[in-house]
């Protein structure tokens, strides 16, 4: 009778294996400062997440770079980046989970500053829009990475505090983008914004190298199923580029049919042979723990509310109160800044009561300042009476929701699906970016300028509002307190390892 098949992580992995290797992996954590650490990998994360929102502020600088382009094709500058970072998340996650966290955090870092670099010194618009695929493809090894590294040097105890500053600094560094892209492109131009990112790149690199200890998934490495992992990530290019050009080519014309289509036969595929191939990407058995699946499902709505109701404000600040590029960034500044302090604090009523006593409240918050705005913006600006107030609610209720829905979607499962958790998560969150853009572009119309602006911006402020509203409302499905939270890894791991399927015994 032979032993059942081993794989990365498999609960049935050789006892003396995880125990040589956890002891190990503590010895190299020991001399590592958490601190330092968490700081290293949250400004490799950061860059992703900035270069995530920073483009749509500089499209009107690029369309002037390269006047013979449509708008259009000026757009795929912002399109492939989140197609690209949103589909190959979970490749990453896996990587830095079986080849090692910090060399996969390494390697990405190396990618996306060189095709930062690459970015800034494109001569054509082709060539921009291939070096922001190879940015996107460092950026999607970044991120579950990066938090994966953090989980590992940081003990159980202090796990929730980490995950909550990782995820505050990675929405602060989504809401920092337009307002830094606006001081940048002011300064010198839209290059700069690319050019920027190589000598923090640099830094980065050579400090990960100094500080960050390495650590991966114990057990045998195995290479993952080529054809499921290809078949993942074509399905969520295909619906991530249904989202992204639904409005340009029509929601109901065949290409967008043929193309959502196409990610559903891709993701059937994909599904398909998790259930039947050993090597697979992704256990089913994950993705139907509870919590787990409540918290992405909510992070996708809430996105749809974030990326929307941001778009919208920056349009809005531009086209009826007449701001320039850097008056509207610098007008939204306070937002991220509040965000990160608030964050901050909310890790220990994370701690003490669970993660939806933060989420539903900060949701209903950060819903109330898109209300605030919808009821008493006019045409005529008014920063102090109107949008400042209506800025530091939404960066309460931001610093409050995200962080906390980020770090109830990871603490839900077993530690060695850490990396995995977090890019699904990820994927989560870009998916609802895209669509949450689409819808809104979709909302706005031709009517974001002229006679008919004011009323069209708040049927934005009011689909943004019932999204945030929504995704808080579905948190209440979590659990309520962190010793809750344990139990439910723990039943998700039993879940997980009764799920797996053994090797066939031979006679």
């Amino acid at each position: 009778m032979s032993r059942p098949t081993l794989r990365v992580g498999r609960a049935d992995a050789r006892p003396h294996e995880a125990a040589a290797s956890a002891p190990a992996r503590r010895q190299r954590a020991r001399g590592a400062k958490p601190g330092a650490v968490l700081g290293v990998v949250v400004l490799g994360a950061a860059m992703a997440f900035i270069d995530a929102t920073i483009v749509n502020i500089s499209v009107p600088s690029i369309a002037a770079q390269f006047p013979t382009s449509p708008l259009s094709s000026i757009s795929w500058v912002l399109n492939a980046y989140n197609i690209v970072f949103a589909a190959f998340l979970i490749g990453g996650g896996q990587l830095a989970d079986a080849f090692g966290r910090r060399r996969v955090f390494s390697l990405a870092l190396l990618v996306f500053t060189s095709a930062s670099a690459l970015c800034a010194l494109a001569p054509t618009l082709a060539v921009l829009v291939l070096a922001r695929v190879l940015q996107a493809g460092g950026a999607a090894l970044l991120i579950p990475s990066s938090l994966a590294i953090v989980l590992d040097v940081y003990p159980p105890e202090r796990r929730v505090r980490a995950i909550t500053l990782w995820a505050a600094a990675a929405a602060a560094a989504a809401g920092i983008g337009p307002p830094l892209g606006g001081l940048l492109i002011t300064a010198s131009g839209w290059r700069l914004v690319f050019l920027v990112n190589v000598p923090i790149g640099i830094v980065t690199l050579l400090a990960a190298r100094a500080i960050v200890p390495e650590s991966r998934r114990p057990g045998r490495r195995r290479l993952p199923d080529l054809l499921s992992e290809a078949a993942l990530s074509l399905s969520v290019a295909t619906l991530v580029l249904a989202i992204v050009k639904g409005e340009e080519w029509g929601w109901m014309s065949a290409r967008t049919l043929a193309t959502l289509l196409a990610s559903c036969v891709l993701g059937a595929i994909f599904l398909t042979r998790c259930r039947r191939n050993p090597g697979r990407t992704i256990d089913p058995a994950l993705l139907r723990v509870r919590s787990f699946g409540i918290a992405n499902g909510a992070t996708v709505v809430l996105a749809i509310g974030f990326y929307g109701y941001t778009l919208c404000n920056v349009l809005f600040l531009t086209g009826v109160w007449q701001y320039s590029i850097l008056q509207a960034g610098l007008a939204l500044m306070p937002g991220p800044v509040v965000a990160m302090a608030v964050a901050v604090v909310a890790s220990r009523p994370i701690e003490r009561f669970g993660h939806r006593a933060v989420i539903v409240p900060g949701a209903l918050i950060w819903a109330s300042g898109a209300l605030f705005l919808l009821l008493t913006a006019g045409e005529q600006p008014d920063f102090l009476g109107t949008l400042l107030p209506v800025i530091i609610l939404s960066g309460i209720g931001a610093g409050l929701t995200f962080p906390a829905v980020s770090g109830a979607a990871v603490m839900s499962v077993p530690g060695e699906r850490f990396a995995l958790a977090s890019a699904l998560n990820a994927v989560a969150r870009q998916v609802g970016a895209a669509l949450g853009v689409a819808v809104l572009v979709a909302i706005l119309g031709s009517s974001a300028e002229g006679p008919g602006a004011l009323a069209a911006f708040r049927q934005g402020w009011t689909f943004s509002a019932s999204c945030m509203v929504l995704g808080g409302l579905a948190c209440l499905a979590l659990v309520l307190r962190a010793p809750a939270m344990g139990r439910a890894r723990s039943v998700a791991q039993t879940a997980i390892r009764a799920a797996e399927p053994r090797a066939p015994e031979r006679a």
